[in-house]
């Protein structure tokens, strides 16, 4: 039967890694009364304002647990995103995250530069930033991150001076430390004006000021939701407060104190007795532990900017080392740009992909990287990749990328048959590189079944060729119609596909010698 085949009963369609990078921060109204006991404060931000965070926290945790997960399904969740993708890029090139300056230009090399766990870890504190950054009382909520931030990058130097291979955990939990005053400030209303006046008329402590007027402190709050969403054993036992801790801990509330000395000025009699401490913590001297400490701050502005949120980072006390003046960098619009074509990043890519096929990389990881090439590089709204069945009766739609990149690949299901002119049979009768466009469609061609699933003119397919035959597709579209597909972009895209050619023909001269 011609047209597309009903996905449902074939396959289910998978849950989104993160669901939220497509719907955004939900806008639901919040509860009929204010809410009063930690409780219902916890109730309050996971059920009414950050709903969709622990469905993201509890699927990370199954991938991340689940051993037969790829790279793959973690690349793709964050390449829907395209400000998400440009900041994890950012991290994978800072100093903080690769001292070695290795270039890393696709999240596929940032998932084998960071680690899996760690791209997971830093994907859902994007997040997090991006849901508290939508409001609430600004200078307090800005305040509390750039400690957070602050206190993060700190603790991690901390670790890794000591040595302790948990120096990336010790970063997002250091990070996530302040969450439930983060998202106090962020969504408290009216509770978070009345002890923002409390704490302003300065008659009580910070944590006396919580307690009259919530009946708790922030502190129990982060600890709650920590526990509410799962945030890790190493974040749950810093806030418990323990008797004992371990040097990894350690690190992490020495971190919070440096943040908060700080802020009193790097040469007050609190920050200096804290940097011999921590200089006998990690077995230097105080001058050099200063030295680390200043540097420190200013990634720690960076690393601010990276996640989305400049304007903390400006809060973060800079201490420059012998006078030398901090650079200032000016905030970026991290999707500005992102998907226009780059021939730079394009030639960035297929140098990676060459590299991966050289090294008898697996097929999946070239399909990737060919995926996020067309994406990123070529600069298209969505990029699908279709096999055909065994049988070669249906071509399949199997990875995607873009805007509705799910839906699109669970339409993306075709019979092949003998009907004559349809697009998909002739494409696979004479495979060959097309381009659609209004008025400019290959003579004869009726593209109606593969219109009424891309809902888009502006397309082009291009065939996966193994040993003479075709085997798939890649398809690549625009959805904005000004945005016509020139030759440079079509040409560009055909050189990506031929790449996986050339990956199965790697990987089929490998076998007999196995």
């Amino acid at each position: 039967m011609a047209g597309p085949s009903e996905p449902q009963g074939r396959r289910p369609a998978s849950p989104a890694l993160f669901p939220e990078l497509e719907l955004g921060v939900p806008e639901t109204p919040g509860p009929a009364r204010e809410p009063r006991a930690l409780g219902e404060w916890v109730a309050h931000i996971r059920d009414q304002e950050m709903p969709a965070l622990g469905v993201t926290i509890e699927l990370i945790h199954s991938v991340t647990d689940d051993e037969k997960s790829t790279t793959g399904r973690l690349a793709q969740a964050i390449l829907q995103d395209v400000a998400m993708t440009a900041r994890v890029l950012k991290l994978a090139n800072s100093p903080l995250y690769n001292p070695t300056h290795q270039p890393v230009s696709t999240i596929s090399r940032a998932i084998v530069v960071l680690g899996f766990n760690a791209v997971a870890e830093i994907a859902v504190a994007i997040r997090v930033i991006d849901a508290l950054l939508a409001g609430g009382m600004r200078d307090r909520l800005l305040n509390e991150m750039a400690r957070g931030f602050h206190s993060a990058v700190q603790a991690r130097s901390l670790a890794a001076m000591r040595r302790d291979p948990r120096s990336e955990e010790v970063f997002i939990a250091a990070l996530l430390s302040r969450v439930g005053e983060m998202a106090f400030w962020c969504f408290g209303g009216k509770a978070a004006q009345r002890l923002d006046a409390a704490m302003r008329a300065g008659a009580h402590t910070a944590e006396e000021a919580q307690l009259n007027v919530l009946g708790f402190r922030l502190r129990q709050l982060s600890q709650s939701l920590v526990k509410e969403w799962k945030l890790g054993p190493l974040l749950q036992s810093v806030l418990e407060g323990k008797s004992r801790i371990g040097p990894t801990e350690q690190a992490i509330l020495y971190g919070e104190r440096l943040a908060t000395e700080a802020e009193g000025g790097w040469d007050s009699p609190g920050t200096r007795r804290l940097i011999g401490e921590l200089a006998t913590f990690v077995g230097t001297t105080p001058e050099t532990m200063r030295e680390e400490l200043a540097a420190n701050s200013a990634e720690a502005k960076r690393i601010a900017a990276y996640f989305g949120a400049p304007e903390a980072g400006r809060q973060i006390p800079q201490a420059s080392p012998e006078g030398i003046p901090l650079e200032e960098e000016e905030a970026e619009d991290p999707a500005q740009s992102l998907l226009e074509p780059d021939p730079q990043l394009q030639l960035k890519i297929l140098r990676e992909i060459s590299g991966r096929i050289a090294a008898r990389a697996g097929l999946n990881e070239i399909l990737q990287l060919v995926l996020e090439g067309i994406y990123r590089g070529v600069g298209f709204d969505r990029v699908l990749f279709a096999l055909l069945s065994q049988n070669r009766q249906q071509l399949i739609g199997k990875v995607a990328l873009g805007k509705g990149a799910e839906g699109l690949k669970q339409r993306f299901i075709f019979s092949l048959d003998a009907t004559p002119g349809d697009l998909v049979n002739e494409f696979f009768r004479s495979p060959r590189p097309m381009r659609f466009a209004p008025g400019n469609n290959p003579p004869g061609m009726k593209l109606d079944r593969l219109q009424l699933v891309t809902n888009t003119t502006l397309a082009c397919v291009a065939p996966i060729v193994v040993q003479g035959r075709a085997i798939g597709l890649f398809y690549a579209d625009r959805l904005n119609p000004a945005s016509a597909i020139d030759d440079e972009a079509f040409e560009a895209m055909q050189l990506f596909v031929q790449q996986v050619s050339l990956a199965v023909a790697a990987v089929a001269t490998k076998r007999p010698g196995q």
